[in-house]
């Protein structure tokens, strides 16, 4: 088949704009090769430290990263990984964050800074799972997805529980404490919408995982109260009854009492009495 000037001119452009393509892709790919070529570990540290105090945390990340990947055993090596976590954590990339702190963790177990990593790496899911408006009170938090929270909430006790003399062990309990009211309350928000659409059994199963999970956590009490709701749309007095007993005793001035009678508020069915 005879092939046309004009597609022959065509398939010459476009071989030639392929080939430009090319050769931009690979210079751009080389100049980030060799942005750092021959230079010395030292000076590479040095650069970063200037820029951290500086707080131009990006060019510090680039001079960071060049050590990680050029002298992986050199002088500086663990000290830069360090200062890596603290530099994504200041251009809030949590996802760096947690990511850099969890492999200094599982490369360097038994280092002196691994209860920090192990904080910062709680501290930047803490952060994951805030929002904006949570300050001016103008929404509830445990009402969102929780899952950087129950991170931060898994990292701050593993903290206290391997490092309790650490410096940051302290801070991490407070966020605990926080934390585990905030999620506790975001599992009553799901048992309520289980009692709601009549699913009781799962009602009382959240009430249930969060007292025996958050046993300190003021939501508790609500717990229970979910509890005795679910077991009434079960028809389980008797088992209400016991769970109500615990409320009592422990909450007398819950909102769903009455002095010693309960008032469902999703259920219909009777009040109970202890």
């Amino acid at each position: 088949m005879r092939v046309s000037p004009i597609a022959t001119r065509l398939i010459a452009l476009l071989l030639a704009a392929t080939l430009v393509s090319g050769c931009a892709g690979r210079s751009a790919t080389e100049e980030e090769q060799d942005e750092f070529e021959g230079v010395a570990e030292q000076q590479l540290y040095d650069e970063a430290r200037d820029a951290l105090e500086d707080g131009r945390y990006t060019t510090a990340i680039s001079r960071l990263e060049a050590i990680d990947t050029r002298y992986p055993f050199g002088r500086h090596a663990e000290q830069a990984q360090l200062e890596l976590i603290y530099a994504y954590y200041e251009t809030s990339d949590w996802e760096a964050t947690r990511a850099a702190a969890s492999r200094f963790i599982r490369l360097h177990p038994t280092h002196p800074q691994a209860d920090y990593a192990l904080y910062m790496r709680g501290l930047a899911s803490w952060q994951a799972g805030r929002f904006s408006l949570e300050r001016l009170r103008l929404i509830d938090i445990s009402k969102r997805d929780l899952g950087a929270s129950r991170d931060a909430y898994t990292d701050f006790r593993e903290l206290v529980s391997r490092y309790p003399d650490s410096e940051y062990a302290p801070d991490a309990e407070q966020r605990i404490v926080y934390l585990r009211n905030v999620l506790a309350r975001h599992e009553l928000h799901v048992a309520d919408f289980y009692l709601r659409k009549g699913a009781y059994l799962a009602a009382v199963e959240r009430g249930r995982w969060v007292v025996e999970n958050y046993p300190e956590a003021e939501a508790t009490r609500d717990a229970l109260a979910v509890m005795v709701e679910g077991y009434l749309g079960l028809d389980m007095r008797d088992r209400a009854r016991e769970v109500l007993q615990v409320l009592i005793q422990n909450d007398p001035g819950n909102d769903r009492l009455r002095g010693r009678t309960f008032q469902p508020q999703h259920v219909r069915a009777e009040s109970l009495s202890a």
